[in-house]
C-alpha cells in the first residue's frame, strides 16, 4: 500500500526527500511561533500601556533581526533557514517566559522589555 505524500511527510524521523524534511521543519517552526504568540499575549496582559509599547518595539526589532539572520534573497529565490528560524524563535519564547515570570512575581522590569 502506498502512503500519500502528506502521510509520508508525517514521518519526520526519516523524511523521504528534502520537501518532506522541509515540511517537518516547518511544522516545528510553526509550533514555536504559535507558542511565542501565546506567551507574548500572556505577557501583554501584565503590562501598562507604556510597557506594552516598549515590548512591541523590542518585538519588532527582534523580528527584523530574525529575518536578517535566517532568510535572504538569492537571484529570483527567497531562502529561509528553518532551523535558524526555529532556534531564534525558541530563544525569544524563553526571553518572553523570563519576563512573564518576573511579572507574575510582581516585579515587571520595564528596562528588560525592549530587549
Amino acid at each position: 500500500m502506498l502512503l500519500s505524500t502528506a502521510a509520508s511527510a508525517q514521518n519526520c524521523d526519516s523524511p523521504r526527500n528534502d520537501f518532506d524534511g522541509l515540511y517537518c521543519l516547518s511544522k516545528v517552526y510553526q509550533e514555536a511561533d504559535n507558542d511565542l504568540g501565546r506567551r507574548y499575549n500572556d505577557l501583554m496582559g501584565y503590562l501598562n500601556s507604556h510597557q506594552k509599547a516598549i515590548l512591541k518595539r523590542g518585538e519588532l526589532a527582534w523580528i527584523q533581526d530574525r529575518n536578517e539572520r535566517c532568510s535572504r534573497y538569492l537571484e529570483d529565490s527567497f531562502l529561509v533557514d528553518m532551523q535558524c528560524g526555529t532556534s531564534t524563535t525558541t530563544n525569544r519564547v524563553n526571553f518572553i517566559n523570563e519576563r512573564l515570570r518576573e511579572c507574575r512575581a510582581g516585579s515587571c522590569r520595564t528596562s528588560r522589555l525592549g530587549e
